[in-house]
């Protein structure tokens, strides 16, 4: 067992309610422990202010504050809290719990993301925003830190300790709470914050995500502090030449200087967004707001046509241009692609008039190959074809055709996956076909794969008819090393009694027990535990008085997630020693006096041939033994002396 402070909040009940079990992470405000919700039996979040931020008042409302902001949203994208209370004078959060990674670590992992991660991450922040501005609350503290990515793939906001209500836009002193990176040019200039102070952080959280780096550097908070109120942000395109123009008016949209120059709010922001996610407007002609984009020229003459009046004006004449379009001759490659596209869609449709005309010419030769009754009929290869289609087929050759269900690796739901007979098979007119549709992969029954061992769980995987994926991760759980914990399907979610042949299955694998470090050195520790995959990071390490174990060693290992996975970084207790006291000066006291001194200090006490008690109140102590002023350990026993 691994010796680590001792917390005295784990193992404590908030309310009869919340049992808490572990440390997660530790904030300015608070720290956040992971806990049990005894009534509804579920895994829960549980922040919990720092005592001595408690006393302040202002530091308790903000807390309050950020439960009343974020509990009044309910939406996917922001992290939701169940509840709120006071314990022992210190107040508390109760929140959902999602076991994965911040923002921040995904960069710190990958540097920078790709433009389909960082869009897919952006959407999610900018809906959960635009719940919070429709609900007239302003997060004020929007940065990588803030946004969590939970392993099932769920992207949210939390943090709303700085949230204040739209309205209230002015915050004084508190301005510079916020990330420096983050903040807008009006909180550092003036101390003034509304929605779109959001999407100035979120312009920059963009940017850091496409191009690996903040906009602004310097060595100190000031300097960055005043290039956001003197500066452009710099377009993303300048350190990543693959970002486009869009995705850079986009960013600087979002980044102008002057607020009235930023969308009004995330709403308008996200519509914005998905628009150059997926390549322009519904409409033929792009209406994009003024601010903040170039190269765009808006003229209220200009005719906008739905996709519908494009679709059917290309396909009355694919070579006329559309109104509020370049003719091809300008090289529109938008233009070429949609008329592509009808041409693609016709010729679709003729390749599909003559597959039926085709198979309707097959039935009437077969009709008068056959010559009447009792001639017989080659069945035809129908998988993957169209069901209504292949029963037309099958019909027209004179068989009788029942329609049945079958399981189908190649074959997609829906589709004809065969026959029975099989094709190719000479049947009389008139034999009953039965006409299989497919229903996609077969169930199969899922074996136990959770205690096996990782090879014999990847054996065991490939007998029942699935693939195997991959090892996801290895946590450290105190079970037998290599041993599965958690089999995953495509849906990163557990199996269930059944699950579709073929399919992959994922594994995590248990990393076995963290080493017992107690009494070793600190180099010994970091070899031990980079040995089995762990990180010793010696700005996580703590000391703490030891009786037993010399000043210097390891006490235990400290670990700061929950699970602990190969990878994770986990500091060390350290022992100081035995904690020594002073031996308190005693002399000129009676025996009396002198003993009851000596045992508030934590001493031990012989009083030699002199009893305590009304004798005691006669002799007065000269000196002690071990002498006054000495340290030493607590219960250590001193002897008075009277000469």
């Amino acid at each position: 067992m691994n010796s680590v402070p001792t917390d005295p909040l784990i193992g404590h009940t908030l309310d009869e309610r919340y049992v808490i079990r572990s440390r997660i992470a530790r904030g300015g405000m608070a720290m956040v422990y992971l806990g049990n919700d005894l009534r509804l039996e579920r895994r829960v979040a549980i922040k919990i202010m720092h005592p001595h931020l408690a006393e302040d008042e202002s530091f308790t409302r903000r807390f309050e504050q950020e439960a009343r902001s974020a509990a009044g949203l309910g939406h996917p994208n922001v992290v939701n809290v169940f509840d709120q209370g006071v314990d022992r004078g210190v107040p508390y959060l109760v929140m959902e719990y999602l076991p994965g990674i911040t923002l921040r670590e995904l960069l710190k992992q990958q540097k920078r993301l790709t433009i389909d991660q960082a869009f897919e991450i952006g959407e999610a922040v900018l809906a959960g925003l635009a719940a919070a501005h429709a609900a007239g609350i302003v997060h004020r503290d929007l940065k990588p830190e803030n946004v969590l990515l939970a392993d099932d793939g769920r992207i949210k906001i939390g943090d709303f300790g700085l949230a204040r209500a739209v309205s209230a836009n002015t915050t004084t002193g508190q301005a510079l709470l916020g990330t420096i990176a983050y903040l807008s040019p009006e909180l550092v200039t003036r101390g003034v914050a509304d929605a779109r102070s959001d999407l100035y952080a979120f312009g920059i959280v963009m940017f850091e995500m496409l191009t690996g780096q903040q906009p602004y550097q310097g060595e100190q908070p000031m300097q960055i502090a005043y290039q956001h109120a003197h500066s452009e942000v710099p377009a993303p395109s300048t350190l990543a030449p693959e970002i486009g123009e869009e995705i850079d008016d986009l960013v600087r949209w979002c980044c102008q200087r002057e607020p009235d120059s930023r969308p009004r709010d995330a709403s308008e922001a996200l519509e914005q967004f998905r628009r150059v996610r997926e390549g322009g407007t519904p409409n033929t002609t792009r209406v994009l707001p003024t601010a903040g984009f170039s190269g765009i020229s808006i003229t209220p003459s200009t005719a906008v046509l739905t996709d519908l009046e494009q679709r059917n004006l290309l396909a009355a004449n694919p070579a006329a241009p559309i109104a509020g379009e370049r003719s091809p001759s300008d090289a529109d490659f938008v233009f070429r692609a949609r008329a592509a596209g009808v041409r693609r869609t016709r010729r679709g449709r003729w390749v599909a008039l003559l597959v039926v005309m085709l198979l309707a010419l097959a039935g009437i030769a077969g009709w008068w190959w056959g010559q009447g009754p009792g001639s017989q009929v080659a069945i035809p290869e129908v998988a993957g074809s169209d069901l209504a289609a292949a029963q037309l087929a099958l019909e027209e050759l004179s068989l009788v055709v029942s329609i049945i269900d079958c399981s189908s690796l190649e074959v997609e739901p829906g589709l004809a996956a065969g026959t029975e007979p099989a094709a190719d098979t000479r049947v009389d007119r008139g034999s009953a076909v039965q006409l299989c549709r497919s229903t996609g992969p077969q169930s199969l029954a899922v074996p136990t794969l959770v205690g096996l061992p990782t090879d014999d769980a990847i054996a065991a995987i490939e007998a029942a008819g699935f693939t195997f994926g991959e090892v996801l991760e290895q946590r450290f759980d105190g079970g037998g090393a290599n041993t599965v914990i958690a089999a995953l399907g495509e849906s990163g979610e557990g199996l269930g009694q059944t699950y579709p042949e073929r399919s992959r299955v994922d594994l995590i694998v248990s990393a076995g027990a963290i080493p017992e470090v107690r009494g070793m050195d600190p180099d010994a520790v970091a070899t031990m535990l980079q040995a089995v995959g762990l990180t010793l990071d010696p700005s996580l390490n703590t000391e703490e008085y030891n009786d037993e174990i010399p000043e210097g060693q390891a006490i235990g290992v400290l670990v700061f997630t929950d699970p602990v996975r190969v990878g994770d970084s986990v500091g060390v207790s350290l022992s100081r020693g035995p904690q020594l006291f002073a031996v308190p000066d005693v002399s000129g006291m009676n025996v009396n006096e002198a003993a009851e001194a000596l045992r508030a200090a934590g001493f031990s006490v012989s009083t030699g041939i002199v009893p305590e008690g009304p004798a005691g109140t006669l002799f007065e102590v000269k000196s002690t033994s071990p002498a006054a002023g000495e340290m030493r350990r607590a219960g250590t026993e001193i002897a008075l002396r009277y000469i």
